[in-house]
């Protein structure tokens, strides 16, 4: 006789149960969700807010911004933070506009531009692990010396690009059938850079230094340099971002970027990076830039106030780092 009882199920071993139970503790998980959530409104409250153009025009509004997005999140995982993205940015542009003007090649001009803003991070770099200052301070002073050097050497006026060849714009303004460029160099950067988070022991040595220095330099892992190198990369991948910003507007701006710091750092917090460090991914960061752009185009749709708009995303950005603050109590 078969004396087998046959339980109830639980779902406590069933693999697909344990994968949704994951997925909900996720922060990007919700993101996700809010992001669908404002998708959906937004879809019923404007016409034109599923619109190919609106689309296409709130990516490409925090594409190149997203690849500023990318260092901040890794200079905040190894415990760092940079205040001067926006002013580089600018400065990346001038650089490779003034060159320009004075008869460079662009691509030699934008290529002496992008080590300018490296040498920048290196400058930074040296500052915080050699001298001992804050990555705060430190980035502070940066973001006021680089804008004033945007300002001196523009005389405080647009620089004029309109005879840049045509093969160079493409980067800023060329499509790959309906892709624009813009987005394809994107998402090639977010991947690469996940990727080596998430596999290389070298980008592993950022979250075990941000999470904590002194264990991690005990343990072998030369800390300083870490922070040296995720330092000197934001500032890089700024000199990037405004390559690209300059090909894509056919112009150098001095005053470009002003406010950049404030979006990159709540995209990355809202995603997911602590600002105590040895937390984050770049995929969180970029759904915080996503949310943060399709809060800004929800609100030029429903003709908010820019006045508004700067209170909404401040307000946004205080929520974030509260959150932060409380999930790192919990932790710890």
């Amino acid at each position: 006789m078969d004396h087998t009882v046959n339980m109830p199920t639980t779902g406590k071993g069933d693999p697909s149960v344990s994968l949704v139970k994951r997925l909900l503790k996720m922060r990007e998980t919700g993101l996700i969700l809010i992001i669908l959530a404002l998708f959906i409104g937004m879809s019923l409250a404007s016409p034109y807010f599923l619109t190919w153009v609106n689309i296409r025009a709130m990516t490409m509004a925090f594409a190149v911004e997203g690849i500023v997005v990318v260092g901040m999140t890794v200079l905040l995982i190894s415990g760092g933070i940079d205040l001067s993205v926006g002013s580089v940015t600018a400065l990346s542009m001038v650089i490779a506009g003034w060159l320009f003007l004075s008869g460079m090649d662009p691509w030699l001009a934008s290529g002496l531009s992008i080590l300018a803003c490296t040498a920048i991070g290196a400058f930074m770099g040296f500052f915080t692990t050699r001298i001992g200052l804050h990555h705060f301070i430190v980035s502070l002073a940066v973001m006021v010396i680089a804008r004033g050097a945007c300002l001196l050497g523009t005389g405080g006026r647009p620089l004029g690009l309109y005879t840049l060849p045509a093969e160079f714009k493409f980067i800023g303004q060329g499509s790959i059938g309906p892709i624009p460029i813009v987005i394809v160099m994107f998402f090639v950067v977010v991947i690469a850079f996940d990727f080596m988070l998430r596999r290389t022991t070298m980008f592993r040595k950022v979250f075990y230094t941000g999470s904590n220095e002194k264990a991690a330099a005990y343990s072998g892992i030369r800390t300083k340099k870490v922070v040296f190198l995720t330092t000197t990369l934001c500032s890089a991948l700024c000199g990037v971002a405004g390559i690209i910003y300059m090909a894509r507007f056919g112009s150098a701006q001095p005053t470009f970027g002003l406010g950049m710091e404030l979006n990159v750092i709540a995209a990355a917090v809202i995603g997911g990076a602590s600002l105590k460090g040895g937390s984050g991914s770049i995929f969180g960061a970029i759904l915080g830039a996503v949310l943060l752009s399709v809060v800004s185009s929800s609100l030029a749709l429903l003709d908010v106030s820019v006045y508004w708009q700067d209170i909404i995303r401040g307000s946004i950005l205080l929520t974030a780092v509260t959150v932060d603050h409380y999930l790192n109590k919990s932790r710890g």
